[in-house]
């Protein structure tokens, strides 16, 4: 048992995080902060995605800025513009579990055409409710979310293949397949991973979960697709290969390797399309929202093709990684594969091609519930030594160097790839999680800049009670040493990221919804088409906001109990000028409605009395006159149904019913 390096390096974490770093404003030079500074009325040259984490949205800041420029909700409520809270938005999360309000974000994936961003979309990882959602990089909402059956925590995700063929997704937790009752310590003979190949629409983005791979019962944790040469294949990093049950820290570090699993998906692909897997019932919701409608349409899906490795020769290898590896990165030429093994000191670099010919040469050391195992010399490239302690997460900038993330050591360290040499180190000052290089993960990196996520921040900002701000370091990658350019606070906690120039989005960016596409079965096209409907306890309010008033502004003849709807149209058709909606009491959060947009509310008054409503974003001189009043009367009584916009006695007035 080899428990003695564990309490090493626990003991080294905890020195690392009780010390603070002494004179770290030496680190950043004089010229930093002019590189960081976007002057007033200019833009940042990209946009930086970021894994919200625990928060369960994700987060959008201005490089080299560092600014916040957007929070886009996908799997949390966000009571900012109601998401999660209208009825439009509410059944987006969905789930076969019933309506799950919260989750856990880790990763994040940009779209990509030939191994390069395209733009378009890009794909977020719920971790506690495995799902996928795909949010529109022209509207920077979340248009789809799908269900991950016969997993655990989706950790590894969501990762796609180099023409967005497929989003891939790895479980984290192993978990019985089917309902079998069973008790957790029948692990080894019970429970399974599995990776699930999600298939994207090349045209319209739709996502469908066409097969997934079984498994033995161990932790997935990142992954990556090959490129170029290896655009076939993909790669997951494994833990726990132990398959334990309990107290993983000591009892799933017993051996001295773990394992990155190599899998054919093309061929994976072929035995799907020819029958070969299993047909497994598995529910799971499947929410798209329709732009056109605005919308979701929520659908339950009852089965999943299941492959078998034992059924299907030369689909999956495993190969020997250093104990635990966390990052499993492949290079921009698509050659060399590096895992990061968190309790390992060196990083082992795999090469593609010496991994093909190991498997044509059945160079293997055995086999793991029937996978092939290389061997492990037979497919390594070379070992980076001494870089530092705890490497968990490379990328590359496309001139041949990886940069990589060293969590109990608090640092970054550039390396090359091919020679495997240390070229330079920087001080992260805090434990430091993931990184992120502009497209350090496509086949063309944009270089110039690396962002480190910090785990740990002591002082790196003013105190805020028990938990400190998240951090977000920025370096210059620009010449042969890294440059610590600035610190910014992130919603947190921050795992994954990716960015993209600006150039490619902004221009794309929807500015208003044009208002007579609006399909919404509840729009009002114009103030002479609102209304407000009663059909039993159900009542319709049919309204239109523009600079600065609702109409109608006046409802009465509500009664206690009725379910009222508001269906708020935005007539607005000038760009950066949302409505919002609020109603007194109201039990769910405001909304936000676009220009162009129709968005609802479902209020149910529990009182008699006057309730009132009003614009809640800022937008005009006149935004506090924008408000109006309903009167809500006892349930039986006799009050008509009135409404209306500048009109006290002649107010239009329908059959109450």
């Amino acid at each position: 048992m080899k428990k003695f390096p564990l309490v090493l390096f626990a003991a080294g974490a905890i020195a690392m995080q009780s010390c603070k770093m002494k004179d770290t404003e030496s680190a950043v030079s004089g010229d930093a902060a002019s590189k960081v500074y976007v002057a007033p009325g200019k833009h940042d040259e990209f946009y930086n995605f970021v894994s919200g984490g625990f928060n369960g949205q994700v987060s959008v800041y201005g490089l080299p800025s560092g600014r916040l420029l957007k929070v886009i909700p996908v799997f949390s409520l966000n009571p900012e513009n109601g998401y999660g809270y209208s009825e439009e938005t509410k059944d987006m999360l969905k789930t076969s579990a019933g309506y799950v309000p919260w989750d856990d974000q880790h990763h994040l994936e940009l779209s990509q055409t030939n191994g390069e961003h395209d733009g378009r979309w890009i794909f977020a990882n719920a971790n506690n409710t495995p799902r996928v959602a795909r949010i529109d990089l022209t509207t920077f909402k979340t248009m789809e979310i799908i269900e991950i059956p016969n997993s655990g925590g989706n950790h590894s995700s969501p990762f796609i293949t180099e023409n967005t063929e497929y989003v891939v997704a790895g479980t984290r937790f192993s978990v019985p397949m089917g309902t079998e009752d069973v008790p957790i310590n029948s692990f080894k003979q019970n429970f399974k991973s599995t990776a699930s190949f999600i298939s994207v629409d090349k045209n319209t983005g739709g996502m469908k979960i066409a097969f997934q791979i079984m498994l033995p019962g161990m932790n997935l944790d990142l992954s990556h697709s090959g490129k170029g040469p290896s655009h076939d294949w993909f790669f997951f990093s494994t833990y726990n290969t132990e398959q334990a049950n309990t107290l993983l820290e000591v009892n799933a570090s017993q051996k001295d390797k773990d394992f990155i699993v190599a899998v054919n998906w093309k061929k994976a692909e072929e035995y799907a399309n020819s029958g070969k897997g299993k047909k497994l019932p598995s529910q799971y919701m499947h929410n798209v929202y329709n732009e056109e409608t605005q919308s979701t349409n929520s659908t339950m899906e009852n089965e999943t093709i299941v492959l078998d490795p034992k059924d299907c020769p030369d689909m999956v290898y495993m190969i020997p990684c250093p104990k635990s590896p966390h990052g499993c990165d492949v290079d921009p030429t698509g050659e060399y594969i590096v895992g990061s093994g968190k309790l390992a000191a060196l990083i082992p670099v795999f090469s593609f091609t010496k991994l093909q010919s190991a498997i044509q040469g059945k160079k293997f050391e055995g086999d793991y519930y029937g996978i092939p195992v290389v061997k492990y010399e037979e497919a390594l490239h070379g070992e980076v030594q001494k870089p530092g302690l705890g490497p968990l997460h490379t990328e590359f900038d496309g001139k041949g160097n990886a940069y990589t993330s060293f969590f109990i050591s608090s640092e970054v360290v550039k390396w090359n790839i091919k020679d495997l040499k240390v070229i330079d180190r920087s001080p992260t000052f805090y434990s430091v999680g993931h990184l992120m290089v502009p497209g350090g993960d496509t086949r063309k990196p944009y270089g110039k800049y690396l962002v480190a996520y910090n785990k740990i921040t002591k002082d790196r900002y003013l105190p805020t009670g028990p938990e400190l701000a998240q951090s977000a370091q920025l370096y210059s990658i620009d010449g042969d040493k890294m440059q610590l350019l600035l610190d910014f606070p992130t919603f947190g906690e921050p795992h994954y990221a990716q960015a993209i120039p600006a150039e490619k989005l902004a221009p794309k960016s929807v500015k208003i919804y044009d208002i007579m596409k609006n399909k919404h079965q509840y729009a009002s096209m114009g103030e002479k088409a609102t209304k407000v409907v009663r059909n039993g306890n159900r009542v319709d309010v049919y309204m239109t906001a523009i600079r600065s008033h609702l109409t109608p502004d006046n409802i009465e003849g509500i009664y206690v109990g009725d379910e009222v709807y508001f269906h708020v149209t935005n007539l607005e058709q000038d760009w950066d000028v949302p409505h919002g909606f609020a109603v007194k009491n109201a039990a769910n959060a405001e909304l936000l409605i676009m220009p162009g947009e129709t968005t609802t509310l479902k209020f149910v008054p529990t009182k008699q009395g006057i309730y009132p409503f009003y614009c809640t974003d800022f937008c005009s001189a006149l935004h506090q006159e924008m408000q109006g009043y309903m009167r809500v009367s006892p349930r039986g009584s006799n009050v008509p149904l009135k409404y209306g916009t500048n009109v006290t006695d002649s107010a239009k007035v329908t059959a109450s019913k």
